[in-house]
This record gives structure tokens, C-alpha cells and sequence, in this order.
């Protein structure tokens, strides 16, 4: 009788390349087979196809592949048209090796759950040793494959873990719902798993910010319209100095929508909405501790020592290793050290670009007409203008520096000489970090911090090349500025780069499709040799395994640094929550919805678009968690600052209880901020001996010819000096900035003492598996000692 013949299953093909696995309810893996069945392959190497096999290149694949098969490894080699697909399958016994040095390891929290190996243990194992298999000419896989012996390297996505985390993750309609955090530790490792169980639990806790900054912006939208500080701005006739050399002067009632603007982020609600996130921001770190805590007891690895785990992967690689020792260099060291420092200066000159950008479009905005009367009333609008321009300008740097600074950083980690990878790894996150917090605060601190304090007064102004003046604060305030430039830059990189980091990746597979079509009309065709379908397959075909293999390959590439820049995306939007949230109360609702987005879209990504990442094992989040703990200080100092010196809580608190109407407590009618705006106000008159202004500049667009204007500042209109209010806030300011900072030190201090790191059954249960471990080994020693 003829041989029954038919075609496999989508589910047969799917597994090829996987190890078969047994799974719970809850789709969390429970073992692997104890031997290697055909259908499993740990690693992928594919190789660029060379004619010549006397070519140097062709030489060193086979010798690194010979290393290989000298550790007991299997290769399955596959060539499809230019390409050839070297397939690695491990040993048994190297797994049986870690099993046991991973028991007898005073590291590790040992259970008997840990007798079984997952199959990103299995690639984590494998990854190692990959990495650490030399050639004669002493070059190993990393070698190799920047000289383009090897074009790239993958381990297999599991199609079916891969669905069952689709269905449960990565899909858009998941978004209000919660992570199946295990299942991705099983699938990714440890490492991507507390990356998104960071920011599920950032993205939890940014709740309450974001409900409270958006109830501080409504307060300052449902009062600012019976604000006596914006009725004066708008209905008030006062005419203010000339902004730049040949516009006019102009009348302060120009610019009552900035006004209106400036008082939605500038009130009240905002001192104590910063002091609020400088306090969350200890909580945030506290309660995540305890977060992070229960996961890594439940994973077994509280106890886990990076170090001893790269010896025992030595071990396991070759038994006559030798430890790599630590070494130092001052020599080094100083060398690094001052390369950072020039990066650093570099970067703050590029503020100081930004600064003469934005006073050059001022000029040029306020002198784009001709006419005076259209000129005076664009020069009163010319800074904003220019601030816009110059935020849209300081993400452009942005987006060229952060290239140059990974370039930077990776240059300085590879003069450092790093024992280990971890090492490097910790080395170029401090680096990056640092170039990109100066990349994109330098901006920020300049226009929190000296923005219309060093551009001098009427008759003695700074200029730049002579000519055009540096920018003025608006005579409401300074921090509308600092809004501005945090909104554009915050909204441009999030929508953007959301944007893009799902459209780059699809775009590149959707390239490649033609290609994957092909394959999988060749295995259409390929059948299996059993006659029932109740069998298992024996066998299957070339095109077949070369499908899930090219399938694998033609995903975008993932390196040891992919995760790398998630956390610095979500590190710099935390800094941007809490650093000058008093400038922009709504950055915690942008965080949030962002993040919401942020957790399926990077879901999606690791799931279909890339190919899978190496699995690492780790307790926590690295040195990810003290940079955060530094931006906690930074946030404090920031935010008492920006209240105390950029934002005019300070001075409306003098004139209230000194300077206004109710400073002597009597009852009035007026209220107590009445005559504010014209209290900060400085005047400077005209006369024939006084040439600060032309006669043109002093002229107002109906015709008029005034003989004095005003600006912002606390100076006498005699001889310029500074009054005796300017100095009386000036004390205040100050005196607020220490009593804000101490306030909110203390709160962080009994914030951080209240919440412990650890939940109390955490602890419990650490002390039992302690307890338990140490009776097995005394009942283990007991019956070696019996007869």
C-alpha cells in the first residue's frame, strides 16, 4: 500500500527550533526534557555564504564551529541561497553542571522548583559560553562578528509562549489591564521582567500626581480670570520699554493672554503640588523596593550575586578557568575623568548656542515688519515666539547628541578595560545618563535659573555681537518660559519617538516580507513521512526549519544594550515629572498616559518585531535604582528654587504682607494684590542729555511720543540701583529655598524610615527557606556520618 502522506501542522512547523515544554493554567513553564530531542536548537549563528573556503573568513567559521562541537555541542548546518544557518543545540550535562554549582552556592536561594531548568536559563547558559569559546588566534563570537566572519547571532522565539503572551500582553486592549510579570520573566529572563514591572508600578503610582497636577492647573483655569494680577496686566496703559535695539516701546496690555497663560502655572496650588512630588518621589522609591521585593523572593533570587554567577558560568564553560581579577588605573581613571568633563562643557556650550539662537529670532522676529505699528505689536510677542523656536531647536540637538553621546560613552567604557560585561554594562549607563540629563536640562536650568537676571538694565543692557540684547522674564513671571520649553520638548519626544519606535521596526519587517512568502511556499510543500497523525514527528524537512530560522533572522536585531534605552527613555521622563514639575503641574498626566502606551508598545515590539532578547538573570534594576535616587535629591533642590527664585510666589508674598494694600492689616475693599504688576515695574525717562532710546524707539504705534517706559525689575529711576524691596526678596527668596528644602528633606527621611523595603511576609518567608536549607544540609551531613 502507498505511504499516507500529508502535510504538517502549522502548530509542528511553529515548534521547530523550540525545546517542547509543559505548561500550567497560568502559562508559567515547568520543565525541560532531560534530553535533546531533534526539534531543539538553543542558539542560532547564521553566516554570510563564501565561495572561497580558502578564505581567511571561511577558516575561522569552521575553526569556531569545531570549538564548539569539541564542548559536545551539535550543529545542524543549513544554506539558503547566500546565507548559511548554523543551528546549536547543548549538552545536557552543561545544565546538570549549573544545576549543581548553582545548589552548592551561598548566593542563591536554593528550592526544589530550581531543579528544573527554564529555556531562557538554557539560552542564558549558552549565550555565555558562545561568547566565551576563543579561536586559535585567541578572537572570540564578539570578534568574529565585528570582523563580519559571523553577520549576526539570535535565540528562537517559542511560538507558543510567544501567544499565550500576546493574548495576555502584548495587544493594544490590554492596556487598562495588568502584567503577567512571572510568564515574562519565564520567556525574557529577570532582567525585562523588572523593567516592566518598574514601569507598571511607576505608571501605577503616577496616579495620584497626575489627579493632583491636573486639579492644580484647574484651579489656576477657574481663577485666573478674577485674578487681580492678569486684570492689570490687561487693562492697564502702561508702556514698556523698547525689547530690542529698533523696536518701539510697547504697551504691557499687548501681551494679556501671556498673562493668562503665566497664571495657570504660576499660583498657589504649585508650592504645594512640588512639595508633593518631592515627597512621591521618596515614597515612589520606597514602595517600589517592597514591589520589587516580593517578586525576587517568589523568583529565588534575593540572595543572588552577580559575581558569583559569572564564576559559576566560568565553571561550567571550562573547569580550568581562572578568575578574571580586578584592576584599576589612575592613569585610566584620569583620563575618563576629564574626557566627561570636556563632554560635559561641550554640551552646556551647545545651552549657550541655544541661548544665542533664541536672541538672535527675538531681534529678528521683533524687526520682520517694516511698519511701526505692526512692529511694536510683534516685538512684545517676539520672546515667546523665539522660546517656541528655540524648544522646536533644542530637540533637534537632542536628537543628533544623544548619537554622539552613545558613541562618547562607549568609547570611554572600552579605555576603562571592565572586568566583565556587567561592569561595562554599569559603566556606560552612569555615562550616557550623565551626557543625556545635560543634554536635555542644561537648557532648562539656564532658563529657570538666569533668564532675565543677567541681561542687565536700560543704559547698560548685555548684547550679543553688539547688538541684540539677552531675553527678559515678561513682567508676570519667569516660569511661563520654563513651561513653554518643557511642554514642547516633553510632547515632541514622546509622541515621536512612541511614533517611531513601533514604525521603524515594522517598516524594516514589511521590507523583508517577499522573502518570508518564499519561504514558506518551499515549506508547503514539505510533508511528513508518518502514516498516522497520532505519531510523533520524526522527521522534518530543511525548508522547514530554514522557515522558523529565517522567520527569526529577518526581525529587527536586539544587543545587550536594547533594554539600555528603555530605561533611559522612562529615567529622563522621570526626571522630567519630578525635577520642574512646579513649572508644568500636567507632566505627571502626560507620564501617565504615555506610560500606558509606553508598556504594550514595548510589549509588542519584543514580541513580534524584534527577535528575542538574551535572558538575564538579576535582583534588581542595577544602578538604574541610585541614579533614580539622585534625581529624588535633584528633585528637591529643583523644585525650591524654581518656586523660590524663577517663579514670583516669593515677591507676591512680600507685597501682600509688606508692600500692598493689606500690608498694615487694616480693613479694606482693594484686594491685597492690587497694584502688583505695577509695583515690579521699574521706570527710565527720556531727556535730552539721556540717548537710551531714540527718539523712533520711543514713539508708540498711534504716533504718540512718551518720555518714559518701564521694565521688569526693583531699580531706582534715578541712578539704576537696586531698591531696598530687591534686596528684602532677595532674603526671603533664599529663606524660603532652606525652610522648603529642609520641610521636604525631613518628610523624605520619615517617608523612607515609615515604609519598609520589604513586606513583612517577605521577610518571613526569606527566614523559612533559610531555616529549611540549612535542616536539609545538616540531615544531608547526619546520614553521610551514619553507618
Amino acid at each position: 500500500m502507498p505511504t499516507h502522506r500529508r502535510q504538517p501542522s502549522i502548530e509542528m512547523l511553529e515548534m521547530m527550533g523550540v525545546v517542547k515544554e509543559n505548561g500550567n493554567e497560568n502559562g508559567n513553564e515547568t520543565s525541560v526534557p532531560p534530553v535533546h530531542t531533534p526539534l531543539s536548537y538553543d542558539y542560532v549563528l547564521v553566516a554570510k555564504t563564501i565561495e572561497d573556503q580558502e578564505k581567511e573568513a571561511y577558516q575561522k567559521q569552521v575553526e569556531f564551529i569545531d570549538a564548539l562541537k569539541q564542548k559536545d555541542f551539535k550543529i545542524t548546518r543549513i544554506r539558503d541561497d547566500n546565507l548559511v544557518f548554523y543551528g546549536i543545540q547543548a549538552p545536557k550535562e552543561i545544565f546538570e553542571k549549573y544545576r549543581y554549582l548553582l545548589k552548592v552556592s551561598d548566593a542563591c536561594n536554593w528550592s526544589a522548583d530550581q531543579n528544573v531548568l527554564f529555556l531562557s536559563t538554557r539560552i542564558r547558559i549558552v549565550h555565555f559560553i558562545l561568547n566565551h569559546t576563543p579561536i586559535k588566534s585567541g578572537e572570540d563570537l564578539r570578534d568574529l562578528m565585528k570582523t563580519k566572519v559571523f553577520e549576526t547571532r539570535f535565540c528562537l522565539h517559542e511560538k507558543k509562549r510567544q501567544k499565550e503572551l500576546k493574548e495576555s500582553w502584548a495587544r493594544w486592549t490590554a492596556c487598562l489591564q495588568g502584567q503577567p510579570i512571572t510568564a515574562v520573566r519565564n520567556y525574557f529572563g529577570e532582567k525585562v521582567a523588572l523593567y516592566f514591572l518598574w514601569l507598571g508600578w511607576y505608571t501605577y503610582l503616577l496616579l495620584p500626581p497626575a489627579i493632583i497636577g491636573t486639579i492644580v492647573f484647574l484651579y489656576g483655569l477657574v481663577f485666573f480670570s478674577s485674578s487681580p494680577l492678569i486684570k492689570e496686566v490687561c487693562e492697564a496703559d502702561t508702556i514698556m520699554c523698547p525689547l530690542c535695539e529698533g523696536c518701539s516701546v510697547w504697551q504691557l496690555s499687548d501681551t494679556c493672554m501671556y498673562a493668562k497663560v503665566s497664571q495657570l502655572f504660576d499660583n498657589n496650588g504649585t508650592v504645594f503640588f512640588a512639595m508633593f512630588m518631592a515627597v512621591w518621589a521618596t515614597l515612589f522609591l520606597a514602595f517600589w523596593k517592597r514591589h520589587r521585593a516580593s517578586y525576587v523572593c517568589e523568583w529565588k533570587v534575593s540572595d543572588w550575586c552577580e559575581d558569583e554567577e559569572e564564576l559559576i558560568l566560568e565553571i561550567v564553560n571550562n573547569s580550568d578557568c581562572h578568575p578574571k581579577p580586578f584592576n584599576h588605573s589612575y592613569l585610566r581613571s584620569t583620563l575618563v575623568l576629564i574626557c566627561v568633563i570636556v563632554m560635559i562643557l561641550i554640551i552646556i556650550g551647545l545651552t549657550h548656542a541655544l541661548v544665542v539662537f533664541r536672541v538672535f529670532m527675538a531681534g529678528i522676529l521683533a524687526k520682520k515688519l517694516s511698519d511701526s505699528a505692526s512692529r511694536t505689536l510683534l516685538s512684545s510677542q517676539s520672546n515667546p515666539a523665539a522660546m517656541v523656536l528655540g524648544a522646536v531647536f533644542h530637540y533637534l540637538i537632542i536628537t543628533v547628541m544623544t548619537r554622539v553621546n552613545r558613541i562618547v560613552a562607549l568609547k570611554l567604557c572600552g579605555l576603562e578595560k571592565t572586568r566583565t560585561f556587567a561592569a561595562t554594562e554599569k559603566s556606560f549607563t552612569v555615562k550616557m545618563f550623565t551626557f543625556q540629563f545635560f543634554t536635555y536640562f542644561s537648557s532648562l536650568f539656564y532658563v529657570a535659573f538666569f533668564l532675565g537676571r543677567i541681561n542687565g538694565h536700560p543704559g547698560n543692557y548685555v548684547r550679543i555681537a553688539g547688538e541684540y540684547r539677552l531675553e527678559e522674564c515678561h513682567p508676570s513671571g519667569c516660569l511661563t518660559d520654563l513651561f513653554i520649553q518643557m511642554a514642547i520638548i516633553m510632547i515632541l519626544k514622546q509622541t515621536i519617538n512612541n511614533v517611531l519606535e513601533l514604525a521603524v521596526p515594522w517598516f524594516s519587517m514589511f521590507l523583508k516580507k517577499r522573502r518570508g512568502k518564499k519561504l514558506e511556499r518551499k515549506c508547503a510543500h514539505c510533508y511528513l513521512k508518518d502514516e498516522s497523525e497520532d505519531k510523533k514527528v520524526s522527521e522534518l524537512c530543511e525548508n522547514c526549519k530554514l522557515r522558523v530560522w529565517h522567520r527569526n533572522y529577518e526581525l529587527n536585531d536586539v544587543n545587550s544594550f536594547s533594554l539600555f534605552t528603555e530605561f533611559l527613555e522612562m529615567v529622563i521622563q522621570f526626571s522630567f515629572t519630578t525635577i520642574f514639575v512646579a513649572a508644568f503641574p500636567l507632566a505627571p498626566l502626560l507620564a501617565l498616559i504615555n506610560n500606558i502606551i509606553e508598556i504594550r508598545l514595548d510589549a509588542i515590539k519584543m514580541l513580534t518585531l524584534e527577535r528575542r532578547m538574551v535572558p538575564k538573570k538579576t535582583n534588581d534594576i542595577g544602578v538604574w535604582m541610585e541614579i533614580l535616587e539622585v534625581i529624588g535629591v535633584l528633585a528637591v533642590i529643583a523644585n525650591g528654587l524654581v518656586i523660590g527664585i524663577s517663579s514670583d510666589f516669593v515677591p507676591r508674598l512680600v507685597y501682600r504682607y509688606y508692600y500692598g494694600p493689606c500690608a498694615n492689616a487694616t480693613g479694606t475693599d482693594i484686594d491685597c494684590m492690587a497694584g502688583y504688576i505695577n509695583n515690579t515695574l521699574s521706570i527710565t525717562r527720556i531727556d535730552v542729555n539721556n540717548s537710551i532710546f531714540s527718539a523712533k524707539q520711543m514713539t508708540t504705534r498711534t504716533g504718540l511720543q512718551v518720555s518714559q517706559c518701564s521694565y521688569k525689575d526693583y531699580r531706582s529711576s534715578e541712578d539704576y540701583s537696586l531698591t531696598p524691596q530687591f534686596w528684602l526678596i532677595l532674603a526671603v527668596r533664599f529663606a524660603f529655598v532652606i525652610l522648603f528644602e529642609h520641610v521636604v528633606v525631613i518628610c523624605k527621611f520619615v517617608a523612607a524610615w515609615f515604609v519598609p523595603n520589604a513586606p513583612l511576609e517577605v521577610k518571613n518567608d526569606r527566614l523559612t527557606d533559610k531555616l529549611n536549607r540549612l535542616k536539609q544540609e545538616l540531615r544531608s551531613f547526619q546520614s553521610t556520618r551514619s553507618p
